[in-house]
């Protein structure tokens, strides 16, 4: 059931983007925020602290904005909110270590190298960048664009720059393993 719920957060801006030609923006908000609030609860064995709470809190405020004023901006502002959530986990994870990128690596190779962690601290740095200008051209289309240019970039071209940042360090990663004689 995880993965359907997956999918269906995935597909986000493209129900937004139905739900918006076929409703008013009080049904889909009503319909929306509970898998929004649904995925974020199946994370709260990764959430620590009053974060899970402050997650709900945030997301029933944006898509309360949209129910209260018949308008999908709150909605829109979802994956600004998402961005936002992995730019402060990833750059706390700098300064109370290990950053993200070493921990994920660590679930594969536990003994790290010290040119790995090195390596790993540096691609958690990439993504928080990543995460700060994704979020950014996610709020100006929020913003300023119409809600079919802010589904083409939040449904499809922010996945793809991930997806292209994902593969460009792995081929990143494979030469500098190659560099090391692993």
């Amino acid at each position: 059931m995880n993965w359907v719920l997956t999918l269906l957060l995935f597909l986000y801006p493209f129900i937004l983007y139905a739900g918006m030609q076929f409703s008013s923006a009080i049904w889909v908000a009503l319909c929306l925020l509970p898998l929004a609030i649904w995925r974020l609860w199946g994370l709260r064995r990764h959430i620590k602290g009053g974060w899970l709470w402050t997650g709900i809190c945030v997301l029933s405020l944006l898509f309360g904005q949209s129910i209260l004023s018949d308008s999908d901006l709150g909605m829109r502002l979802y994956p600004v909110l998402v961005n936002l959530a992995l730019l402060v986990w990833f750059t706390s994870s700098l300064y109370f270590p290990p950053p993200v990128v070493e921990r994920l690596a660590r679930l594969k190779e536990p003994d790290l190298p010290a040119h790995a962690i090195t390596y790993t601290r540096k691609v958690t740095k990439l993504w928080c960048i990543f995460f700060l200008l994704n979020g950014s051209v996610a709020l100006y289309t929020s913003l300023f664009s119409s809600l079919s240019v802010w589904t083409f970039y939040n449904g499809f071209l922010a996945y793809c720059l991930m997806g292209m940042l994902g593969a460009g360090e792995y081929l990143v990663r494979r030469k500098v393993k190659q560099a090391h004689g692993q």
